[in-house]
């Protein structure tokens, strides 16, 4: 072991920091900010966004439940800005809607800086401090400037990894009983695609499609599943294929991952030129991801556990922050694969309710958890990991984390009802 010692400069200067500028970490921001307090975004990318910027997700999972806009509030703005910058799609189109990436960075961008908070990118969180009674004291990160301390009343994190509460101490599961992860995707862009012969050719996947052709043929062996969509003039955004054994807490395995991950797209380049030629012969391979697809890791211990008896009765909550109508959808897992039989995807209008509970993991005053690391069942996790919800999650703890740095920063005595009537006054559907 090497002891590391020095002294380093200390901010004191916000109420609020977030870390982590995906979907949840950018509402949260900027719902901090608008509730009046100074707010703090630490993003380790170039840009904000996480998966639908920088991961190169191509399509937001539905909006809503057939029935109405389930993720409303700041979800739905972001949601709508960034169809108003895509021609192609109409303005009533709420499921399965494709992402320009880099429409959705400027939007983010303007989201957070919009209400006041401020951004610091290219920086990592290194460490977190703790008083040994459940408050965090300080963070430690590191950046072009070196490391530096940052000290606020309340943190949020919407790391994906439940980075600062696991610095911090927090409780958390990780995967199946063995330790099982989901299994990891690198999302890409073709360009020069034909439109007209992508709207038009056969069905790429499903029984009988394309992708299944070319995966018995055995040509190309990395090919297994695919979703696709256009994203912009002559070009296709591709959520395809899986890495398994990826846990995105280990660099090593990340790192391997995305090797993997950029030889897998070229293959599926390669494998629809062939096999699709009208519509793929003259397609180039434009762009890999900059983040790994990681659709788990860990999930915090908080004052409650979301359950899938929850998901299954539609549960509401007194202190719900916001709703959620995804299917519950984990990839390589024959339990999964009996839960999404037994539980089967919601009807028209169905929807169920997120706790602040699931928020506040257990042992820590200070800390809000937002995002796909919340506090719920790994077979949940497979359905509140996705974008829009996290946006949802976003701008509840954020707001609440306003509220507890007015009441010493402790998430615990934030009056829930206040929060939730807030929540209502700017649009945020919940029960």
């Amino acid at each position: 072991m090497y002891k590391f010692t020095r002294e380093i400069p200390l901010d004191t200067s916000y109420d609020v920091i977030v870390i982590g500028g995906g979907p949840a970490g950018c509402t949260a921001a900027a719902s901090a900010s608008r509730e009046g307090a100074k707010t703090l975004l630490i993003e380790q990318t170039s840009s904000l966004g996480g998966m639908g910027t920088s991961g190169l997700v191509p399509a937001w999972t539905p909006f809503s439940n057939k029935e109405q806009v389930v993720y409303k509030g700041l979800a739905e703005e972001v949601f709508n800005r960034v169809k108003k910058q895509m021609p192609h799609v109409k303005p009533d189109d709420y499921d399965w809607v494709p992402i320009d990436s880099e429409a959705l960075k400027r939007i983010y961008d303007d989201l957070v800086t919009g209400f006041g908070a401020k951004i610091l990118f290219n920086t990592f969180l290194c460490d977190v401090d703790t008083d040994g009674n459940g408050n965090i004291t300080s963070i430690i990160v590191s950046n072009k400037g070196g490391l530096k301390a940052y000290q606020a009343k309340v943190y949020v994190d919407c790391t994906g990894d439940a980075d600062v509460a696991y610095y911090a101490g927090a409780e958390y599961q990780k995967g199946d009983e063995d330790g099982t992860l989901q299994p990891a995707t690198l999302c890409f862009k073709l360009s020069n695609v034909d439109v007209y012969g992508f709207q038009t050719m056969p069905k790429l996947r499903g029984e009988d499609g394309v992708i299944e052709k070319i995966v018995k043929d055995g040509k190309y062996p990395l090919i297994s599943r695919l979703n696709s969509v256009i994203v912009g003039p002559g070009t296709a955004g591709f959520n395809a294929g899986h890495i398994f054994n990826v846990d995105s807490t280990k660099p090593e395995s990340v790192s391997e991952a995305l090797i993997l991950g950029r030889k897998i797209a070229l293959e599926y380049r390669n494998a629809l030129a062939e096999y699709v030629p009208t519509t793929f012969g003259n397609a180039f391979l434009v762009q890999t991801g900059a983040l790994l697809g990681v659709r788990e890791s860990r999930r915090i211990i908080g004052d409650y556990i979301l359950t899938v008896d929850d998901y299954a009765e539609r549960r509401s909550f007194p202190d719900e922050i916001c709703r959620n109508c995804y299917y519950i959808d984990v990839h390589g897992s024959v339990e999964a694969a009996l839960a999404q039989g037994k539980l089967m995807k919601y009807r028209k209008g169905e929807s169920h309710g997120i706790p602040y509970r699931c928020l506040t993991p257990k042992g820590l005053n200070n800390l809000l958890v937002a995002g796909r690391s919340i506090s719920c069942e790994r077979m949940v996790q497979g359905s509140v990991r996705v974008m829009p919800v996290c946006l949802a999650m976003g701008e509840a703890a954020g707001m609440a984390a306003k509220y507890a740095a007015d009441n010493g920063g402790d998430v615990r005595k934030v009056n829930v009802e206040h929060l939730r009537n807030r929540l209502k006054a700017v649009g945020v559907y919940i029960n």
